[in-house]
């Protein structure tokens, strides 16, 4: 069971300042003996935080979970004195819903201006007495404090995957006289949190005793990714009789679905996962041409 959990998983590590999030995928995959593993969506050196990374065949699922919401919790310093409440009402007005973003120099990605959402960007507190983001972010507790000016501002921001975060903090400093991002911590990644989440250490640790025949411990860490699959995408069942054709790699029909009321009420495009029973079979998509009803993308077989 755990040698399935290792080679189709997802494993949610508590990044540290310092690395950079391929040296943490390659330390997992190499202590756990895989061909390979792969982050979902980077994070700079310095930033803390939520990194999945997928296990053995999973990393052929990234893409499914690649580009869904971001949380951060970080630090604004803006190189001039600034009203909190302004301050705030200027990210309302400039940086909130639908944004043009250009990536930033030093960046994975073509440097080309593309469209990003921003749901939430919110000025938390102001003042000297920041707390340090790396500890327990989401038990924050915000002073009473009735500083209203200052140079350092706690934020919490909820955005489009693909969203620099620094990038937005430089592009208000453009407005303001200059600003950037001082600290940042990744509070949550589309299906994971902090709630399930596993430090270098801890994860040596579970390392050492799987090593030595202990299971127990890395097992916990991994999440199937079957089971994050239901999370991220509908699922439809699939009668027992056609298992055999889809792991041919074959489209499926419609009579092969338990319910094709279900199917039928997938829009055009939909993603969707086939499970037959709690057996994961394959992920595809709903196209309707003259000779199929969907694509298979991904066949776990």
């Amino acid at each position: 069971m755990v040698r399935d959990k290792v080679n189709f998983g997802i494993i949610n590590i508590d990044k540290p300042t310092g690395p950079t999030s391929f040296s943490v995928s390659n330390y997992v995959r190499r202590d756990l003996s895989l061909k390979k593993a792969s982050h979902l969506g980077t994070l700079d050196p310095k930033v803390t935080g939520v990194l999945p990374i997928t296990l053995g065949r999973a990393c052929r699922l990234s893409g499914f979970f690649m580009n869904h919401d971001k949380t951060y919790i970080g630090i604004l310093h803006t190189h001039k004195e600034q009203n909190i409440k302004d301050l705030q009402k200027r990210i309302n007005k400039s940086f909130l819903g639908k944004i043009t973003q250009t990536p930033p120099h030093k960046s994975a990605v073509k440097r080309a201006p593309r469209i990003r959402e921003v749901f939430q960007w919110e000025l938390l507190e102001v003042g000297q007495h920041i707390p340090n983001i790396e500890n327990e972010l989401s038990d924050i507790k915000i002073s009473s404090s009735n500083i209203s000016v200052g140079k350092e501002f706690l934020f919490v921001s909820k955005v489009e995957g693909g969203t620099y975060i620094r990038k937005l903090c430089s592009d208000l400093g453009e407005e303001i006289g200059g600003a950037h991002m001082a600290e940042l911590r990744r509070t949550k990644a589309g299906i994971f949190d902090e709630t399930k989440m596993y430090t270098l250490n801890e994860f040596k640790e579970a390392i050492e005793d799987y090593k030595k025949g202990k299971v127990a411990k890395i097992e916990s860490m991994i999440t199937p990714a079957d089971e994050a699959i239901k999370k991220v995408m509908p699922t439809i069942q699939i009668k027992k009789d056609a298992v055999k054709e889809l792991y041919k790699g074959l489209a499926p029909r419609k009579d092969q679905f338990e319910n094709p009321k279900e199917f039928e009420d997938f829009p055009e495009n939909q993603t969707f996962a086939i499970f037959s029973e709690s057996t994961f079979i394959e992920i595809a998509q709903k196209i309707t041409t003259e000779y199929r009803i969907a694509k298979p993308l991904f066949v776990y077989n």
